[in-house]
């Protein structure tokens, strides 16, 4: 039996846009939430952009999302640090959209003695930074990483990313980071509670079986799978769980908002 959606949770890159470009059917789908007054946020592993630059992107392939409708792990990162220490100290290596997101919440930037060393994605990972990351976990401080993907797609080819420099960093000090990104379910009930929204009543639209879907599936929500990024339908088999639903593109979901 299909529960009632209210409130939608869907990925980025995959579902709504392909290297810049807009999916089909995902302008009618963000114009059919918006519409109809449905709350929804844009999830996305993704720890380099603000949501504002994430709104101006999005915007250019055609796609209104508002600037409060996305959540990057970013974003949850730092709502948890400031759950977990109120008004802390960190290090972070990343850009942007980390350290903004650490700042809004109050957090003090430092590279003396702080509670956390924060690991997101830059473009230019610098030997320097990673080796003061590494001292400063053996010395204390304890490690948070915004997501445990390994590469990061570029026009000339895969680039190492988040999980692969945190196994870099593992390997150096014993320490294994906190993930808060996808799959942990974290990053999804944070989103919850952003739109004051309830497992019962929200989806999940992702393209990737083993973070979009596991995590939909561990936090409560009905899945929905789409065929227009990573998975294909012949790789479902592979994993021991199943979405809720499968569909070929976020198109055959806008007559479900």
């Amino acid at each position: 039996m299909t529960r009632e959606i209210r409130s939608w949770l869907t990925d980025m890159d995959g579902v709504l846009v392909h290297e810049g470009t807009a999916l089909l059917g995902a302008a009618d789908f963000v114009r059919a939430l918006r519409d109809a007054g449905r709350p929804f946020l844009v999830l996305t592993n993704n720890s380099i952009f603000t949501p504002r630059d994430l709104h101006a992107r999005l915007a250019s392939s055609g796609l209104d999302v508002p600037e409060d409708a996305i959540w990057t792990s970013a974003l949850a990162t730092a709502q948890f640090l400031d759950d977990q220490v109120p008004g802390g100290s960190a290090y972070t290596i990343g850009e942007a959209g980390l350290t903004t997101a650490l700042w809004e919440v109050g957090y003090t930037l430092t590279d003396t003695d702080p509670d956390y060393v924060v690991l997101g994605e830059t473009r230019t990972y610098s030997f320097e930074a990673i080796t003061k990351a590494i001292r400063l976990i053996k010395g204390g401080a304890r490690f948070i990483a915004t997501n445990p993907d390994v590469t990061g797609p570029s026009a000339a080819g895969d680039l190492p990313a988040t999980g692969a420099v945190a196994a870099m960093i593992t390997a150096a000090t014993g320490r294994k980071p906190y993930f808060v990104g996808k799959p942990n379910p974290m990053m999804f009930r944070s989103a919850l509670n952003r739109i004051d929204a309830h497992s019962e009543t929200t989806a999940m639209v992702g393209d990737r079986m083993d973070t979009d879907i596991v995590a939909g599936i561990e936090a409560g929500l009905q899945t929905f799978l789409v065929l227009t990024g990573s998975t294909r339908a012949a790789d479902i088999e592979r994993f021991p769980f199943r979405p809720s639903h499968v569909v070929d593109s976020i198109a055959d979901l806008v007559s479900r908002v």
